[in-house]
């Protein structure tokens, strides 16, 4: 019988640097023996990528933003990560339903209830299995995107958003401590990846 994998992701607002080690986390598993799936939200799938095209670039209400989504997740987890985790691979996932409820639900004033209830009928039952949130002050978010790309429709959000994007999870972290890890995402490099390596070899050997 074939090991559940495990579904790993990585969380933080706009700047935090989550992105910086994601392909870094993905090899460090290889490292270990481990089959690895990487993928994004919001998209992972064809449907889902053009999905991240219109949520990025295109003005919708925070209901229709909120829908599309979880429309994104849902073909993303129905396509890519129920299957990867049933053959046993792990997956490495940049963002999954905590950026809802800090994005939609906290940074614009959504609420948790309706992140909930669709989180409910999406993916019952799907829970990464571990998360790590990097957490930075939001002057270095906002230095790191001033030297990044053109901003997209998030990246462009004034101040007050990231901060309740930020303290959204912060929260969830809080909520729940044994699957979320605070990561100082305002540390050097080494310091980030130290902390990420003796994480993951938790991980592995959890599993073995």
């Amino acid at each position: 019988m074939t090991t559940r994998g495990k579904f790993i992701t990585l969380e933080g607002v706009d700047g935090a640097g989550k992105s910086t080690h994601t392909a870094w986390i993905a090899d460090a598993l290889r490292g270990h023996g481990v089959r690895v799936v990487a993928t994004r939200e919001p998209g992972g799938t064809p449907l889902g990528e053009q999905l991240r095209d219109l949520v990025l670039s295109q003005p919708m209400t925070l209901e229709t933003e909120t829908l599309v989504m979880f429309a994104a997740r849902c073909e993303h987890v129905r396509q890519v990560i129920e299957p990867a985790l049933a053959r046993g691979d792990w997956v490495v996932c940049d963002r999954f339903t905590d950026a809802t409820y800090a994005y939609q639900g906290g940074g614009r004033r959504l609420g948790a209830e309706r992140v909930a209830a669709l989180e409910a009928w999406v993916h019952p039952g799907l829970q990464p299995d571990r998360t790590w949130l990097f957490d930075v002050p939001l002057d270095v978010a906002r230095a790191r995107l001033a030297d990044a790309r053109t901003p997209d429709r998030f990246e462009s959000e004034g101040a007050a958003f990231f901060e309740r994007t930020r303290d959204a999870y912060r929260a969830r972290a809080h909520a729940h401590p044994q699957r979320i890890r605070v990561v100082d995402g305002a540390q050097d490099i080494a310091a980030i990846r130290a902390q990420l390596q003796a994480d993951i070899q938790e991980l592995v050997e959890g599993a073995r």
